[in-house]
């Protein structure tokens, strides 16, 4: 998990210094009002900024910018920063702030002359652009030539390597593997060493065979790179991921708060209602393959499963008489709008399952792995196609849709998704 720290250290970096550019952006640009307007360079008298709305400007204005950059997608990848990506991404975000802040701010300028309009626009543009590329030029610079620790690939040409690898914790210093086994190779070798290597927190791609050259599945990531299966790729650009991960937040946090007086409802009714907790914590393995605690409220009676993990199915005895109108209406799984705040969870993403069913269902679909590379969810095409399920069979047919929904993934399709699972909710249709 060193890499994961590693990963975050690089990300305050960035933010650091995005917030300390747009401080100095604003003052920069406060100090430009005042030159020109005050200082009556352009014979204009009035004042951009009133003193009593000084400071809070100060305080809102890196806020808006890290929030835009967040959603752009910016510091999602803090070490795999590309200088061309770079100047683009910087530019389009420049614009985007200097516009926010002219439509909230200077467009209630008192003004003679909409040529102050065109120049305050402009100069607040060019100042954001210059006074945070350059920075962050530096430091992806420094990152790249300077730092020990800046991530290397690793090629693995065998499962010997593989062990190595992983014995010596040598992922410590990497960003990427590549899988290269010899064209004999079975295919459950490849999704081994893959599941061995997602909790790692390095991307992960495969040397592609034949058929995932002809069907598109192979891609380049620079003009110089060769061309690779990147397992960890996602379909969703960086900004969409952002954007679905902000979604997730704002939407569960408003859920939580809503909806607590119907909380605190279903909580008495399952403690009244049976011996036992009334929340229920169980381990699933969630975002990379590593585990989490879920959160439902309890459906049955407690010691249901004696330490063996046991499959629900139809009239299950074990389950209680309030517990069955919780899972009819999908009740039971509200308290995981906690699990989608604290980021185990999503709104929409495969339903994540027990390391005791993930190891049966990897004896059918050795590829279940593949699902790590995004959050587990609430709802999913695989559920709404498949519903509850009682067999390892089901579950593997539920794990298809979820690979099917994780290779098109959209926030059109996540918000289809989400109406759907709302008019299943609404008409009973749960187990």
């Amino acid at each position: 998990m060193k890499v994961w720290n590693k990963y975050r250290q690089y990300q305050f970096v960035y933010v650091f210094v995005d917030l300390l550019s747009s401080l100095l952006v604003w003052t920069a640009f406060l100090g430009f009002r005042w030159l020109v307007y005050e200082g009556k360079v352009l014979s204009v008298d009035t004042v951009f900024i009133p003193m009593f709305n000084f400071y809070l400007p100060l305080i809102l204005y890196p806020l808006g910018c890290f929030a835009v950059y967040y959603l752009s997608g910016y510091y999602l990848r803090p070490f795999r920063k590309r200088y061309l990506k770079d100047l683009s991404d910087t530019l389009l975000s420049s614009a985007v702030i200097a516009l926010g802040a002219f439509f909230v701010i200077i467009i209630d300028d008192v003004v003679d002359s909409y040529q102050r309009y065109t120049i305050s626009l402009l100069v607040l543009f060019a100042l954001q652009f210059a006074l945070s590329y350059l920075p962050r030029l530096c430091v992806t610079f420094l990152f790249r030539h300077f730092s020990s620790s800046w991530p290397q690939v690793y090629t693995i040409h065998s499962l010997e390597q593989a062990d190595v690898l992983l014995r010596k914790h040598l992922s410590e210093s990497l960003d990427e593997v590549v899988i290269d086994l010899p064209d004999d190779a079975c295919e459950s070798d490849i999704y081994s060493i893959i599941n061995r290597l997602y909790p790692l927190g390095v991307q992960i791609a495969v040397r592609p065979r034949l058929y995932d050259m002809l069907t598109g599945a192979a891609s380049i990531m620079d003009v110089e790179d060769v061309p690779l299966v990147h397992i960890t790729e996602h379909k969703m650009t960086d900004m969409q991921l952002c954007v679905k991960r902000a979604f997730d937040v704002l939407v569960s946090a408003i859920f939580l708060v809503l909806f607590s007086p119907l909380y605190v409802f279903l909580y008495v009714l399952v403690w009244c209602s049976s011996r036992g907790p009334a929340i229920y914590r169980q381990e699933r393995i969630g975002l990379h393959g590593v585990p989490f605690q879920i959160f439902k409220f309890r459906t049955m009676r407690i010691n249901a499963e004696n330490s063996i993990p046991m499959l629900s199915a139809d009239h299950d005895p074990r389950v209680t008489l309030i517990g069955r109108f919780l899972r009819k209406y999908r009740l039971d799984e509200l308290p995981q709008m906690w699990n989608v705040l604290k980021g185990d969870m999503s709104i929409v993403g495969p339903r994540p399952e027990r390391r005791y069913f993930i190891q049966q269902i990897e004896q059918q679909a050795p590829y279940y792995c593949l699902l790590y590379k995004i959050r587990p969810g609430l709802t999913s095409w695989g559920p709404i196609k498949v519903g509850y399920t009682d067999t390892i069979e089901k579950m593997v047919h539920r794990l298809n849709y979820d690979i099917v929904y994780m290779e098109n993934m959209s926030l059109k399709l996540d918000l289809k998704i989400i109406f759907h699972t709302i008019s299943v909710i609404l008409d009973g249709k749960g187990k």
